[in-house]
Formats: structure tokens, sequence, C-alpha cells
């Protein structure tokens, strides 16, 4: 799942995938890009010149009119920034690798493994006579 429990985004939850924004004011710019900076896929950047990035965002500086993100594309190994004011809108649409693998997932991953490994030591140890 994507990191947006500190954002606002008009009560965005679960995953982005498929999502797009079309910021109509830097602060709505600026939650998207934090959306897709969190983002574990791909997003497509669209510029206001009519051209599209695909690709991982990696980077972003804001800091009022000189605001930027950076992205490798998906094409490209050079990374390329792009400033806030040639963006038109952020589409999230790469795989979200992260979908369904929540803190609380890992956790009972974990602990399904550790009753397992115990069930297979006890099961051993019988066999030997041990127990």
């Amino acid at each position: 799942m994507t990191d947006t429990k500190n954002h606002s985004a008009a009560g965005v939850t679960g995953s982005l995938e498929g999502r797009v924004f079309r910021p109509a004011s830097f602060a709505e710019l600026a939650e998207a890009v934090e959306l897709a900076f969190d983002y574990r896929g791909d997003v497509t950047v669209s510029l206001k010149s009519g051209e599209s990035l695909s690709g991982y965002l990696f980077n972003r500086q804001v800091n009022g009119p000189d605001s930027y993100l950076e992205v490798f594309p998906s094409d490209s190994s050079a990374a390329r920034r792009i400033r806030y004011d040639q963006i038109a809108a952020i589409a999230f649409t790469g795989e979200d690798t992260a979908t369904g693998k929540s803190w609380e997932t890992w956790i009972a991953k974990k602990d399904s493994e550790r009753r397992a490994e115990v069930d297979r030591i006890t099961a051993e140890a019988k066999t030997r006579g041990i127990l």
C-alpha cells in the first residue's frame, strides 16, 4: 500500500494505481508530487507542452517557484529534472508493487513462518525421541 496516511489529497486511500491527478493549484500539485514520491511504481508526468514522461519519481524539491521533481525515465538511464510549473498532470501508471504489503501483512507472515518452524522442530524432536 502506498504511504497516504500523511497526505490529504481529497481523501485518497488504498492504492493509487490507475489514478490521475490534474492539480488546479500549487498546493494540489505539491500534494500530488508527494503521493507520487511515496508510490512504489512508475508514474507518467504530463507536461503543459504536451510531452509525457513515464518513469520512477525518485526526488523532489519544494522551493516555491523553483520547485522541481526528478524522474528516472523508463526508456533512459539519465535522470530528468522537471519544474513544477511545467506539469499538467501526474498519472499513477505503473504497477503498485507494494499493494497488499502492509506492516500487518508482513507481521502475520513472519508469525506463521515462526509457528511452522516450531512445529517442524517439535516433530523432529519427537522423531528422535527427545520429546
